[in-house]
Order: C-alpha cells, then structure tokens, then sequence
C-alpha cells in the first residue's frame, strides 16, 4: 500500500508540473486514483486525506462526479450511500437534484427557442408574458424588463430566492401564486427594489418568470420544453425536470440528507419553480450538457447551440459577474463558467473552461456538501493540470 501511495504521489506531482499537452499517458482510472487518494505534495487542509475519509469526517453520505477532458466525459464514479435508510450505493446512474444548476440548464432552452425566432433576449419580456405580467411601476416604466436581465440576475427584482421546496405531502402553488407570493407558497412576491442594469443580485424569481415566459409562449408544460429543447437531443435520457419525480425514476434518485448524514425525513422535496430548481439529473449528464457548450464555441457544431448563442452562456452582460445563466470567473490564465446548486438535503457544483475542452461536475446528496464539492474541483484541476491551478513547489 506505501508502495502504490508513493507512486501515485509521484504521478500527481508530474502532472502538475507538465504542461496539458505533455501529459503522461494515463488511464481515466489513474486518474480516478489520483484524485481519491491524499494529495501529494500536502498543502494541508485535506489533502492528507482520502475522499473517503474526507466523506467520513464530513459526514457526507454520497458523492457522485463526472470529469470533462478533451470535450468529453473522460470518467465517472459514485462513492458513498445514495440512501442512509435502505443503504443503496451511489453508482454513476444514481439521480440527485441539481438544485440551481437548473437555471443554465433552463437558459440553454430560452436560447434554442431564441434561435428559433419565437423570443428575443433583449425585447420587453412583457411581450411574451401572457398569464402574468412584469409590474409596470418606477423602476420599470423607462427601463423594461428582459429575459437577458432576468437571465443574469440584474433586473432589479429584490426577492433573492432561494426556494426551500415543498414536502410531497404538501399543496403546492401554481407559479402565478408563486410569483405573487400567494398561499400556498412558501416564499414572498417577486417585486422589483431598483432599475434593471443597475446592480447584480441572485434571483430565483426572475427565473421563475423565464419558466413561465417559456410556457406561455411554446404553449407546453415546462419539463415537455424541456426534454424536446435541451435533454433529449444531447442524449440527456435519464434526466427530468418532472416535479414530483415519478415512481420510475425515484427508483434511481438518491435520498436528501440533512447535516450529520441524517436521512431528511421525506426523501425530496418538491419543487415547482422547475427552471431554478427542478432538475434532476447524473454529473455525467450534466456534463454532457457542458461540453454542448464547449463545442458550440469551439467548433459552432453544437447539437442544440449555435456559436453565437453558445458565446451568450459565457460572456458576462456587463454587470456582475453572470452571462445568460452562468457565473463567469478567471482563474489564473484561464476563463471558466460555472454555477452551483443547493436545495435541501443536496449540495452540487459545475465548472468547465470556455475555450478548452475540461471540467467538472460534483453532485452530493447532503446539504453540508459544499466543501467536498470544492475539494474535488480542486483535486481535478491539480490531476489534469488545469490552468486554473497554482503550480505547488516541488518537495
């Protein structure tokens, strides 16, 4: 076992100090092993660990990743207990809700419809709102509301959702009742604090409002938008926007959990604000639906995207540090989106670089999931010598 640490070790410190391109051949389990194992050279914080102890001193019941390497999903592995109760396993298969990741996933299919000529990022979304509307009041009246405003969290809406969701045994509201804050929804109304463009602030309420810009003009419900504009044609087949989850699938999801590795008391929850919080899905897909991007961009051959509407997800609007549904961000020399996600009782993360071919996706069934999250983005980006990383100094 020193043996086999040792050269893992050594493995790890020679992927950091090569360049991408010079890479020694390895596996995608090399790889695998790398990042499951103590880091080495030891920065501290957790490297001393395994992913396996980390998960134990955590309490983390269940981890699930995917890795993106060359514009494509390199590997992918589940770790840990899908559910505490029945003791399942987490596999590659198993299903967890991808919480706000939603939201880019959802802005993709505002896109695709845009491309089709039937909405317009930067028209009056008014136009397209039939069954509610965008008050008119003195933050709007001069400046109008758009879906690219809405998209980027800088529409002036001061509700800053964040939705808790619904037990299964609970009514649950429409999403006109939601948005007017009306029982039997759990969170307030969505009002506008300021004029659009004037400031970034995080709003599930403005995606909510896409969600219903969205059935309003395509005339469907919003999971059917879904699965025929995003999931089915990037072969997405195991991911749903469905809410409640159906019985078929729910045999695949994994159990929320609370802090502790404590089983959440209803397995999920509910939640019709589908566009911001609704989807359920694999870190493998999820990855696919990252690398439509990376291609798009790339090669302007995307299945769902063009280039220029790919380049919207990954170029900020000039306000905060959002694009059309991601949050962008340098890091070192390279430019990355990402967007992450946390409903109750599930932790997740998404990142991949804009012009090169990798990243990672990390979903965790437990809402103290965010650390592991960052820890195994961290651990990726040293194994595959992502730009993104400070080169450590050899020992």
């Amino acid at each position: 076992m020193a043996i086999r640490s040792a050269g893992l070790g050594l493995l790890l410190l020679v992927c950091t100090l090569l360049p991408p391109w010079a890479l020694p051949q390895m596996s995608p389990s090399d790889y695998a092993a790398l990042i499951e194992g103590p880091q080495r050279p030891d920065r501290q914080g957790f490297d001393s660990l395994s992913l396996a102890e980390i998960m134990e001193r955590l309490n983390i019941p269940g981890v699930s990743i995917a890795v993106i390497h060359n514009y494509a999903v390199h590997w992918s592995r589940g770790y840990g207990m899908a559910d505490v109760e029945t003791g399942a396993r987490v596999t590659p298969e198993t299903l967890f809700q991808a919480a706000s990741i939603s939201k880019p996933v959802s802005a993709m299919a505002f896109l695709r419809a845009a491309g089709e000529g039937k909405v317009s990022l930067d028209e009056d979304a008014n136009r397209y709102l039939k069954s509610w509307k965008i008050p008119v009041n003195e933050f709007t009246r001069d400046e109008p509301v758009t879906p690219r405003a809405l998209l980027s969290h800088t529409s002036g809406t001061g509700d800053g959702f964040g939705f808790p969701g619904y037990d299964p045994a609970q009514p649950r509201p429409a999403l006109v009742q939601i948005l007017n804050g009306e029982k039997p929804s759990n969170v307030g109304p969505v009002f506008w604090e300021r004029k659009p463009w004037t400031a970034f602030k995080y709003s599930g309420g403005g995606t909510a409002i896409i969600q219903l810009l969205l059935v309003d003009v395509l005339g469907k419900p919003f999971a059917q938008i879904m699965r025929e504009y995003v999931l089915d044609p990037l072969g997405m087949s195991a991911s749903t926007f469905e809410q409640p989850l159906p019985p078929d699938r729910d045999a695949r999801a994994a159990r929320a959990h609370l802090m502790g590795n404590r089983a959440a008391g209803a397995k999920w929850r509910v939640y019709p604000e589908q566009a911001a919080a609704g989807l359920w899905t694999t870190p493998g897909e999820l990855a696919l639906f990252a690398v439509e991007i990376q291609k798009a961009i790339r090669t302007d051959s995307g299945r769902v995207l063009t280039r220029a509407l790919a380049s919207e997800m990954v170029t900020s609007v000039g306000i905060g540090s959002y694009a059309v549904g991601f949050s962008i961000e340098k890091r070192g020399e390279g430019w990355y989106f990402m967007h992450g996600g946390g409903n109750w009782g599930f932790t997740c993360g998404l990142v991949a670089h804009v012009r090169k071919g990798y990243g990672v996706v990390v979903m965790t069934n437990s809402s103290s999931g965010a650390a592991v999250v960052r820890e195994l983005e961290s651990r990726v980006a040293a194994a595959y010598n992502w730009d993104s990383l400070d080169k450590p100094i050899p020992r």
